[in-house]
């Protein structure tokens, strides 16, 4: 992961939320560039749940198909806030490929997650 990128996502955690959405700012104007550290990212910070959620709504503002199989996996995500956040990011990247996953999430314990499912399939046209 390039050093600037690394020092960003270090920054979303800030406890100080100017700094946090200054370099969540960054990210999102350079959003194209670092895809590829953002894809690295969401595995370094698996400790970091709301370091890998703002990871996966950025992937998701993207728009690149490429950022498709990182926000999948996503979905199986331990924190329910990053499983439904994976769930809005495919919609964001039409992602109707994921729409098999997204159907499993139908099932999930949480009901944000279930609901930003449901607004997902509905979104990209896939309801059964």
């Amino acid at each position: 992961m390039r050093p600037r990128f690394a020092d960003l996502f270090q920054a979303l955690k800030d406890p100080d939320p100017v700094r946090a959405d200054k370099a969540f700012d960054s990210i999102l104007f350079e959003r194209g560039n670092a895809l590829p550290d953002l894809r690295e990212a969401y595995a370094v910070f698996e400790d970091q749940p709301v370091v890998r959620y703002y990871i996966i709504q950025l992937l998701g503002f993207t728009e690149d198909p490429r950022a498709i199989p990182t926000v999948t996996t996503a979905l199986a995500d331990p924190h329910p806030t990053v499983r439904a956040e994976a769930c809005r990011a495919l919609e964001d990247l039409r992602a109707r490929d994921s729409l098999p996953s997204l159907h499993s999430r139908l099932e999930d314990m949480d009901s944000k997650v279930r609901l930003a499912a449901e607004e997902t399939i509905r979104a990209l046209g896939g309801w059964r």
